[in-house]
């Protein structure tokens, strides 16, 4: 065999370990946090998990805590182990132990994911309400800090007096980017609907160190606020990359193929800094015509 040909095998040989080490880099760890909720999380979560399994890029492990009256001593999840939490948890406190270790695990890198009123939970709990960025509920008020509304094309900071926490009735609702940069929402289209869902208004807190990516318009003709208010918007705490949406109330809201691709992609966004699913799926809602997948 001529030096060439043993030199353009080794070549080759190179390239398929450099391959096969590509394909077998590890997926990130992702851990879904329920157990209480006034929503649906026994339906949710399953969607969730699916979503997140699907898409290839994550393992994903459930920890449930106990029932409300339980021992919630007992729960203290490994957060140290994985890439990104996904809290569907709105519900009892947990144990100062339990609060400690996610603080400590976002500020020194870790992902945070809040689906939709999991931005209920902890209203007394400081780096919580910092780490979620805005919150509704749980006598939230403007002592929580201010609404943050989308007006004439800038984010506005409104620190008028008012509960925080509201929404219409149940409907489709038009999505809008604000942020067609950012990882997360690149190369959506500027607009689409969102299956019929909750549209969450006037939720307020420390709005420190976040960036809104997308807005839905809140219509006082089904109950809301007259305001622009956000959907989707990301926060950093410390070293952390949270990502919140106000979507996803039940299983309808859950199967649009908007919140699925939002979902996959803001939970890479969490765990890795990145979003390596650039394509838009090609049942991505329109402007005018929701989505939705089996």
């Amino acid at each position: 065999m001529s030096l060439d040909r043993i030199a353009v095998l080794i070549c080759l040989a190179g390239w398929l370990a450099l391959v096969s080490t590509a394909e077998a880099a590890p997926l990130d760890k992702a851990l879904i946090v329920d157990g209480q909720n006034n929503h649906k999380w026994q339906e949710t979560t399953p969607l969730l998990k699916r979503w997140l399994d699907e898409s290839g890029l994550f393992t994903v492990d459930v920890a449930t805590s106990p029932p409300k009256g339980g021992d919630m001593s007992k729960f203290q999840p490994d957060f140290a182990a994985y890439n990104v939490i996904v809290s569907n948890y709105n519900g009892e406190e947990w144990s100062d132990a339990t609060k400690t270790g996610l603080v400590k695990f976002i500020r020194a890198g870790g992902g945070l994911v809040i689906v939709h009123a999991a931005d209920n939970a902890f209203p007394k709990w400081k780096e919580w309400n910092e780490m979620i960025g805005l919150g509704g509920w749980g006598g939230r008020n403007e002592t929580s800090g201010p609404y943050l509304r989308y007006r004439d094309d800038k984010l506005v900071r409104d620190t008028s007096a008012g509960s925080g926490g509201h929404h219409g009735k149940q409907h489709p609702f038009q999505i809008v980017v604000r942020d067609a940069n950012h990882p997360i929402t690149a190369g959506l289209p500027k607009a689409w609907m969102h299956a019929q869902d909750e549209l969450y208004d006037r939720l307020r807190g420390p709005a420190e160190n976040i960036g809104v990516l997308a807005t839905a318009y809140s219509d006082t003709a089904t109950g809301g606020s007259g305001e622009h208010e956000p959907s989707l918007f990301t926060v950093t705490f410390g070293q952390g990359r949270i990502f919140h949406t106000t979507q996803g109330h039940g299983v309808e809201a859950m199967h649009c193929v908007g919140f699925i691709t939002t979902l996959v992609r803001g939970t890479e966004w969490a765990a890795a800094g990145k979003v390596t699913k650039t394509d838009v799926p090609a049942d991505f809602p329109t402007p005018d015509k929701v989505s939705s997948r089996p």
